[in-house]
């Protein structure tokens, strides 16, 4: 059953908030502040809100506790409109640029594992995020705090079938290369100087058969000790900033 998105969703945390503010690709409704409201950060929040036209509410700890029940607010939430998934056509469509580099998530399912991945890819200068439709962590409140707000910059598309998906890509121009741990290529002797989509598994399968089937590499972050492997956060923060050496500083 696919998820249904709600009316108006509550995100929450100063970083989330002032991003979304910063960003304005989606509506925000309201800002809510908790008393006492008179810290530099929040008198900074509230000014930016007006300067963006969103009305703000100050509530009482208590009143704000009721409506804001996620740990970690910091005293401020706004309620706005779902977070937008854009289409694979519709990205397609605007003009890229000469080197690009996307990434795709096989189904994910930890939001947070979603706001740490989409965070570190907007510090590595990721262009885009291709996420499934379904079986697929949402961008929701949570993957945004665990974003910092970075997702509220990041364009993240949905897609029904990720093997057509690579497929299509591919004849895009893309070279695909899969994050598996058994990969025959170590991930820094790989060329990343081309146009690029990197693939990267869920936290415990790692990248689909099917899907990497029509993936160009099979890349491998060379590691010491025993564990299996890096978990998908951690691995991906690896390949990005590998992706932004070789093409800023290599």
């Amino acid at each position: 059953m696919k998820r249904r998105s709600p009316a108006i969703e509550l995100i929450y945390g100063f970083h989330p908030v002032n991003e979304a503010l910063a960003a304005g690709r989606r509506r925000l409704h309201r800002l809510l502040v908790s008393r006492p409201a008179d810290s530099r950060r929040k008198q900074e929040l509230m000014a930016m809100a007006a300067r963006c036209g969103v009305p703000v509410t100050i509530l009482a700890p208590e009143q704000f506790a009721q409506r804001v029940k996620a740990a970690g607010h910091n005293g401020v939430a706004a309620e706005a409109d779902p977070y937008r998934l854009e289409s694979l056509e519709r990205v397609l469509a605007v003009k890229r640029s000469a080197l690009p580099f996307w990434v795709i998530l096989d189904q994910l399912s930890d939001p947070r594992n979603l706001g740490a991945i989409a965070r570190s890819a907007y510090c590595a200068g990721v262009d885009a995020i291709v996420v499934p439709r379904d079986h697929s962590a949402p961008p929701n409140p949570a993957a945004v705090k665990a974003s910092a707000g970075a997702l509220e910059h990041m364009t993240l598309v949905a897609v029904t079938n990720l093997a057509r998906t690579v497929q299509q890509l591919k004849k895009e121009g893309f070279w695909v290369a899969a994050l598996d741990a058994r990969g025959s290529i170590p991930l820094f002797e790989a060329d990343f100087k081309v146009p690029l989509v990197l693939v990267i598994g869920a936290e415990d399968r790692g990248v689909r058969p099917l899907v990497k089937k029509y993936c160009d590499l099979k890349v491998a972050i060379p590691q010491q000790g025993k564990l299996g492997s890096l978990n998908a956060a951690s691995a991906a923060t690896v390949a990005f900033f590998e992706v932004m050496r070789q093409r800023c500083y290599g």
